[in-house]
């Protein structure tokens, strides 16, 4: 079965305005088009917010793209203002414009006065620094029917206590108020602070015993929605357990880690799992299953299939670096002091490594389909890092669309058998809404607010013993699919 993914072929879209060439959409981002139209006749004085959580893969930059130029067509949206914190994620914006014919101007390197019907590309941190002079320059956006796109919405996240603090989300809303409209985009909602963008639409609920307030996305598409039409691959986990020894030789204490519940010694354990020297050999266990998996797909199904190692610090990846190299692989070494990052992240994705190694360069926005093998060693153990990471490994090569069936062949990541972990990868692709502080909140309101709590995906543990590999599959896919995941 061919994928599900946008046809790029030309071809006539209806709308109320007529015909108008383009690409088809998937499923959600029509949905995503009507709400952003339904929004435009609503629209207030102050404009309106849209907040989209959807995961890698999903389709969010081409999405935002034909969903401007379908209503542009309409005569609802005259010019598109997109703001990113990367520069290579302004490339890819780049890239998805060029195929649907639209033009961004790049600032500053070009003028902010209103592009021909294109849109106009500015960083964060450019727009935080020069606040004063782009507001003067954006003054025509006030006249226009103009389109604010902040992606990666949970970098505006602003802490109420500390309001100068996160500047991102104040320049970001000075420039944005004349707008028509703005559209937030994210993958990754998990950031535990208030949320400088429609924040007003909260609600409440129970977790672990405290009432938090959470907001909520006004479309949200999870990515076991995009798993089972087959617009990016399933993970497989596997979690190398082990026994891990501390305290010196005649004196010391073993503890197991995937079942160690106390939190300076599940921490501790960590640290020495992903050392590559430890006695456990937890680590090596880890990258050797890891170069097997990826050996067998480059032989089996995909021989372009590429592996990705995230790293602890540049001296650990160093390390991992020097052992894949000395079994004949060929690697790229990339982390945010390397001046020649940009240019070994492209080498990467065109094909002319077998691994590439990281430690900060490769989470978040990130694009390189032919990924299909992550190796996790580092001690960041937060949700959205994990996540950020592991879903590097979900998209689909345009190439392989038409030759993979539904559900597609799955990726797969490898790790120490943390407890934090374990739990991340059991709700992997459940969506969660953005989590707020929690207030100080009466009785009364605490008593109607009533209880609840988070459901979990099924998924099958094999070989729990230590030492062994706990595996990990998931999302269950609905019957009619067929097949193993």
């Amino acid at each position: 079965m061919g994928s599900l993914s946008f046809d790029l072929a030309a071809h006539r879209g209806t709308t109320a305005q007529g015909s108008l060439p383009g690409p088809r959409p998937r499923q959600w981002q029509r949905r995503m088009i009507e709400l952003l139209r339904r929004r435009l006749e609503q629209s207030g004085p102050d404009g309106q917010d849209v907040l989209i959580h959807a995961g890698p893969g999903a389709g969010k930059t081409l999405g935002a793209l034909l969903a401007f130029q379908r209503l542009q067509g309409e005569g609802k949206l005259t010019h598109l203002l997109i703001c990113c914190h990367r520069s290579s994620i302004a490339a890819q914006w780049r890239a998805a414009a060029a195929l649907l014919g639209l033009g961004l101007a790049d600032w500053p390197a070009q003028s902010a006065s209103p592009p021909n019907g294109g849109g106009l590309l500015l960083s964060y941190q450019a727009a935080a620094r020069q606040i004063g002079r782009l507001e003067q320059e954006l003054a025509w956006t006030r006249e226009a029917k103009v389109l604010a796109v902040a992606d990666e919405v949970h970098h505006l996240g602003i802490d109420p206590e500390e309001p100068d603090a996160a500047v991102w989300g104040q320049a970001f809303h000075r420039l944005s108020k004349g707008c028509i409209l703005r559209l937030g985009l994210s993958g990754t909602p998990f950031r535990a602070d208030n949320l400088a963008f429609r924040a007003a639409r909260r609600h409440r609920q129970w977790e672990g015993g405290e009432l938090v307030e959470r907001i909520a996305a006004d479309l949200s598409v999870e990515p076991r929605q995009l798993i089972a039409a087959g617009d990016v691959r399933p993970l497989e986990f596997r979690f190398q357990d082990g026994w891990v020894d501390h305290g010196r030789a005649g004196d010391t204490e073993r503890s197991s880690l995937s079942v160690e519940r106390r939190e300076s010694w599940r921490a501790r354990n960590l640290r020495r799992a992903i050392q590559l020297g430890d006695s456990s050999s937890i680590a090596l266990r880890v990258l050797l299953q890891a170069r097997r998996r990826l050996d067998r797909l480059r032989a089996a199904e995909h021989p372009q299939a590429g592996g990705l190692v995230i790293a602890r610090d540049i001296a650990h990846a160093r390390r991992i670096t020097g052992l894949l190299e000395e079994e004949g692989d060929r690697v790229v070494l990339v982390h945010s002091q390397d001046p020649e990052a940009a240019e070994r992240l492209q080498a990467f994705r065109g094909g002319e490594a077998d691994w590439l190694v990281s430690i900060d360069m490769c989470a978040e926005g990130f694009d390189a389909p032919r990924l299909r093998v992550v190796a996790y060693l580092t001690t960041v153990v937060t949700r959205s890092r994990f996540v950020q990471a592991i879903t590097r490994a979900v998209r689909m090569e345009a190439g392989r669309s038409d030759i993979e069936a539904i559900p597609r062949q799955p990726s797969y990541v490898f790790a120490p058998a943390d407890p934090r972990l374990l739990g991340f990868a059991r709700t992997w692709s459940v969506a969660q809404p953005y989590r707020i502080r929690p207030a100080a909140i009466a009785e009364d309101e605490a008593l109607a607010a009533g209880g609840g709590g988070g459901s979990s995906l099924p998924l099958q543990a094999l070989a729990e013993g230590i030492g062994g590999v706990i595996l990990l599959r998931g999302p269950e896919l609905p019957r009619f699919l067929g097949g193993p995941i």
